[in-house]
């Protein structure tokens, strides 16, 4: 008991700070997705659309990658997407056993309808920081990468 209290006690710094960092976190990402939410796509879907839109044709690997999604998520998004006629599956010339995913015309038309108020959303979160204070939480978050 008193190992645990000492533990906690020397390393108040560490986890104060996960705290404050996950509280952000979760503020951030609740507003963020204030405009997905108007869209009445679910986030994956307007990940998929975004990453689509932004990247160009992809496989569903790089779709994964790109959005931070599972794969046995992702093929029931890229399903409704198709259903929806939003997105379309193509066969990879590289390997038969993958296909490409594309974004419709009318994907398209969707994506450019949100992104506008959704990047006035993420510019309005923060706009809590000036331009420095931007650049150093980059700067200090990229130093997690490889940990």
């Amino acid at each position: 008991m008193d190992n645990v209290k000492k533990l906690i006690n020397d390393n108040q710094l560490a986890l104060s700070t996960l705290v404050v960092f996950t509280r952000a976190e979760h503020v951030i990402h609740k507003k963020e997705l204030e405009t997905v939410k108007k869209s009445g796509l679910t986030p994956a879907q307007f990940g998929v659309l975004e990453a689509l839109y932004n990247k160009g044709d992809l496989r569903i690997c790089e779709l994964i990658e790109k959005i931070l999604t599972t794969s046995g998520n992702i093929t029931v998004v890229i399903k409704n997407l198709e259903k929806d006629e939003l997105v379309k599956r193509n066969p990879d010339p590289q390997d038969k056993r993958s296909c490409i995913i594309s974004l419709t015309e009318k994907g398209k038309q969707v994506i450019e309808s949100i992104l506008p108020d959704h990047i006035e959303n993420i510019r309005n979160i923060f706009d809590t920081l000036t331009d420095e204070e931007k650049m150093t939480l980059k700067t200090i978050l990229k130093k997690f990468k490889n940990i």
